[in-house]
């Protein structure tokens, strides 16, 4: 569940990234880090559902994580003092992708199993460019068109299943875990689009996030509070272990490692990543949550990579890499 980054200039321009290079040990070595931990948030997430309501697990999970991500900013150096204009661009970064993003897929995750959610997500580079077309007029090409509809073809053939029914019985609580999940896609790439305003007036990615999560941990914190959530923990080692694993292995440690790598290797192919969890987390799905796989749901995983696999070699990962986490 990730803001959004500029791709860095290529090697034969700066001597920066190696867009053109093979990859290292240590690129590689990011990578799987990068792939594996936002695989297994997903499931992480699922654990974070039942006694506490989400908007709270929530609050208290980004409570974690904007405090390390601002301690993080401050060791950097990275700068944090801006205009009142400026914060309040951090606070709709903080409502689409801290907030709003994260409530909606912890909602869905109570009505489909992890793995399903990653792979609606994995669509975010198909939905940046459709809104780019509906709102900035942008053009698309018949490769990303093709790619497009082959994600939302595989996301179709994988929910159906699921939206059917063991006995063929229409089953309206995965069709509204698929709603939820498709509003969350929606609502982290809005948020793309304040990052890439933000940052095209030389904001740095690590102060916007540091900003973002503290602005959306007030928010959720606020939503709880209206909705007249009890603030309560669960004390389990179960939901504890997985609240420190998103909060800081997820939402930091993996936000690290990709942005490492986006400087490294270019965000042409730190972007393939997003084609890589949604395997991850669907195979943990299948040993944890007894996921079914049937050709046609194989069938669907193909079109969804598939798909990903055209936008991004369109040059969709070179204008919009995600490098928030996922989940």
């Amino acid at each position: 569940m990730t803001s959004i980054a500029r791709p860095a200039p290529s090697l034969r321009n700066s001597g920066g990234t190696r867009e053109d290079a093979s990859l290292g040990a240590g690129d590689l070595g990011l990578y799987g880090v990068t792939v594996l931990t936002w695989g297994f948030s997903w499931y992480a997430l699922r654990m974070q559902l039942g006694t506490v309501p989400p908007e709270v697990s929530l609050f208290w999970r980004f409570l974690i994580a904007a405090s390390i991500m601002m301690g993080w900013a401050l060791v950097a150096r990275a700068p944090l003092r801006f205009p009142l204009r400026t914060h309040l661009r951090f606070a709709a970064l903080g409502l689409f992708i801290f907030s709003t993003n994260f409530t909606l897929f912890y909602y869905g995750g109570q009505y489909v199993p992890s793995g399903l959610l990653s792979v609606v997500f994995s669509l975010t580079s198909v939905f940046n460019i459709a809104l780019g077309f509906l709102i900035f007029g942008q053009r698309i090409s018949r490769r990303v068109l093709l790619g497009g509809l082959l994600g939302f073809t595989g996301v179709a053939l994988l929910f159906r299943p699921q939206v059917m029914g063991g006995a063929g019985d229409f089953d309206t609580g995965a069709l509204i875990g698929l709603g939820f999940c498709l509003g969350g896609t929606l609502s982290f790439c809005f948020g793309n689009m304040i990052s890439t305003a933000s940052q095209r007036e030389g904001i740095p990615v690590l102060s916007a996030n540091a900003w973002g999560m503290v602005y959306g941990t007030m928010l959720l914190g606020a939503f709880a509070a209206l909705r007249g959530a009890p603030f309560a923990i669960d004390w389990s080692p179960a939901y504890l272990g997985s609240m420190i694993y998103l909060a800081v292995f997820a939402s930091v440690v993996a936000f690290a490692c990709y942005l490492t790598l986006l400087g490294r290797i270019g965000a042409a192919r730190a972007g393939y990543a997003t084609v890589m969890f949604p395997v991850i987390a669907l195979l943990v799905s299948t040993v944890m949550e007894d996921f079914h796989w049937t050709a046609e749901t194989l069938a669907g995983l193909g079109c969804v990579l598939m798909g990903n696999l055209l936008v991004l070699r369109s040059g969709g990962a070179r204008r919009r890499a995600p490098t928030g986490d996922p989940a």
